[in-house]
């Protein structure tokens, strides 16, 4: 399960809608969204990309297990919506699903949201497959090791003479500081991540830095979670640091907040403080996360009974 996105520039307006849950999106908010979809490719990869992930993982899970896998794709705000994708499970006769989400911290404004969205679609067909889901997967081995990979990757963009003086910058999705109050476990789970992928990754050369910060904040009135990417930024310009690699980890494909978040709006800034922005490449459908995916599925129908 993924959020999903507007497919193509005419569905940014009732993906807005949805995601506002039916709210009418302001015009002019409307009109600037379409413009960094426009700007990024006309449309959210991030379909096409859950799709693939899917493909290859059932037939990962196909060729090492006796039990017959079908790997299904359903969407949080657009189509094929998860109740679309669960009338076909049904309808398929599947026996038994596992639910996993495309967010590897654990919320309940992100995998919470996913998991009701499939209670209403049980109660929407009348029909209760036996379902379980998978609550978080956020320190992975596979998960870690193919971030790793790829900070490893990123760091050969910049000069050889810049790499002992880059500042690295782990980013997550920022949510309503109000989860805080709620015991949510978002901000911890994010921390053992960035945790765990310092660790994997050693020591850093002597003049580089590290920092997290929160990225994507929304537009309503209430408090978000930070840092900013923005104040983070400046913080480190006035250290004297002028090459930065971003490392979205609360992420694991591309899709518009890292597209146009990271790709356009903080390179753009960095640039006109005289820094160089690099980011690290997203998981996407490559080997790592299919690996990652493949094992917590497996590990979560052997601990909950196939």
């Amino acid at each position: 399960m993924a959020m999903g996105g507007p497919d193509s520039l005419e569905a940014v307006g009732p993906y807005l809608n949805d995601v506002r849950g039916g709210r009418p999106t302001p015009p002019e908010l409307v009109q600037e969204i379409t413009e960094r979809y426009r700007a990024t490719g006309g449309k959210s990869p991030a379909l096409a990309i859950t799709r693939e992930v899917a493909r290859r993982l059932e037939a990962r899970l196909n060729a090492t297990g006796s039990a017959r896998f079908s790997v299904y794709v359903g969407l949080r705000h657009w189509h094929p919506y998860i109740r679309e994708t669960y009338q076909e499970i049904v309808k398929d006769g599947v026996r038994r699903v596992v639910g996993v989400c495309m967010a590897p911290q654990n919320s309940q404004l992100s995998v919470g949201a996913y998991v009701r969205k499939v209670s209403e679609a049980q109660t929407e067909s009348g029909i209760a497959v036996r379902f379980s889901y998978v609550p978080n997967w956020h320190t992975h081995p596979a998960l870690i090791r193919g971030i790793v990979a790829n900070i490893h990757e990123a760091f050969q963009k910049f000069p050889p003479e810049a790499r002992e003086r880059v500042a690295l910058i782990f980013t997550a999705h920022s949510l309503p500081e109000r989860i805080l109050a709620a015991g949510d476990p978002y901000t911890g789970q994010v921390r053992q991540t960035v945790e765990a992928v310092l660790a994997a990754l050693g020591p850093l050369p002597s003049g580089a830095t590290w920092r997290f910060a929160y990225q994507s904040q929304g537009r309503s009135e209430e408090q978000w979670l930070g840092p900013t990417v923005e104040a983070t930024l400046d913080e480190l310009h006035d250290l004297g640091f002028r090459y930065v690699l971003m490392a979205p980890i609360g992420f694991v494909s591309d899709h518009l907040e890292v597209l146009y978040d990271i790709d356009i709006e903080f390179k753009k800034r960095a640039c006109e403080k005289g820094m160089r922005l690099e980011r690290i490449a997203m998981l996407n459908a490559t080997p790592p996360l299919i690996e990652a995916l493949q094992d917590i599925v497996t590990t979560h129908l052997r601990e909950t009974g196939l």
